[in-house]
């Protein structure tokens, strides 16, 4: 097929080379614009962008969808289908229907649950026990589309950035089976039961609230690993968690209740196994306590 490919961060990179490995014809590329980036805020193309360029394909980082003369340079390309995954910018009617079978988005999540920004992240933090990908037609709603094809996987005790990364190269291959034979994927209108929505993460959500239970704090870490990263406060200093455990013990919230960072909860306890000071690499909670103390009846600031 002839396909426009539209998607940004590292999770729609996966599907851009399989789609690419696949034979298909990929006419352009759309991405976010580049962003200043690093300690020189230089311009920093998206991974997609990259690696398009890397592929020799035409990238377009147009600002938005809504100008006449951007749909007018889409709609020339003459596309089969728009492949879509986390693009970042809402498609407008004249660009949804411009393609010859319409856009297909690879969404990370088993719809109708979890519609929206961060599928991801909501799902660990909700203690949901599966997760998945859904290769869905593309319409003016948000997430709204009839599905074509589910993947499911088991979320265990992964964090966000393995889960990303899995579901990742799980969409790009659904995503060829789907366009290897659109007749054997029709599209399913989405049940009505079950919408969930997941909102956009504020980096207002990071901070560790160590009044509730150690469980939830556990998924918020696992959650927000690698960004924005689940963090605590100790004399002034910020301190990410990157990895936790739960323990069955009980003490005063927010109390370091040994000499081995085993930290009170509103119930049961949280020992992290993997923790970064500001300005510093990741390291395990011994490597911290040998250069640093926090003893037992210290209290840290969620």
């Amino acid at each position: 097929m002839r396909i426009i490919y539209m998607g940004t961060p590292d999770f729609a990179v996966p599907a851009l080379d399989a789609l690419r490995a696949a034979g298909h014809a990929i006419a352009a590329v759309y991405s976010q614009p580049p962003r200043p980036a690093g300690r020189g805020k230089a311009l920093r193309p998206s991974p997609v962008h990259a690696r398009a360029e890397q592929l020799g394909i035409e990238v377009r980082t147009p600002l938005s969808l809504k100008d006449e003369a951007v749909q007018d340079a889409f709609r020339a390309l003459n596309a089969d289908v728009a492949v879509v995954a986390a693009y970042g910018l809402i498609l407008p009617r004249p660009i949804l229907a411009a393609p010859r079978f319409g856009c297909l988005n690879i969404h990370a999540s088993l719809l109708p649950r979890w519609r929206g920004a961060a599928p991801i992240q909501r799902a660990i933090l909700a203690g949901d026990n599966l997760t998945g990908v859904t290769i869905m037609d593309m319409e003016a709603g948000l997430d709204t589309g009839p599905m074509r094809a589910k993947h499911v996987t088991p979320i265990e005790d992964k964090t966000a950035g393995a889960l990303t990364h899995e579901l990742a190269q799980a969409g790009a291959e659904l995503m060829v089976e789907v366009l290897d034979d659109l007749d054997q994927h029709p599209p399913l209108p989405q049940p009505e039961e079950g919408v969930t929505y997941a909102a956009k993460i504020d980096k207002s959500e990071s901070r560790i609230d160590f009044s509730r239970d150690a469980h939830q704090i556990e998924r918020q870490i696992r959650a927000f690993n690698p960004f924005p990263g689940a963090f605590f406060e100790y004399r002034g200093e910020r301190f990410r968690i990157l990895a936790a455990q739960v323990e069955d013990h009980h003490g005063p919230a927010g109390e370091l209740l040994d000499n081995s960072l085993l930290l009170g909860c509103g119930h049961g306890a949280l020992r992290p196994t993997l923790i970064q000071r500001a300005g510093k690499g990741a390291m395990s909670a011994g490597e911290l306590l040998r250069g640093y103390e926090i003893p037992a009846g210290s209290r840290v600031d969620g």
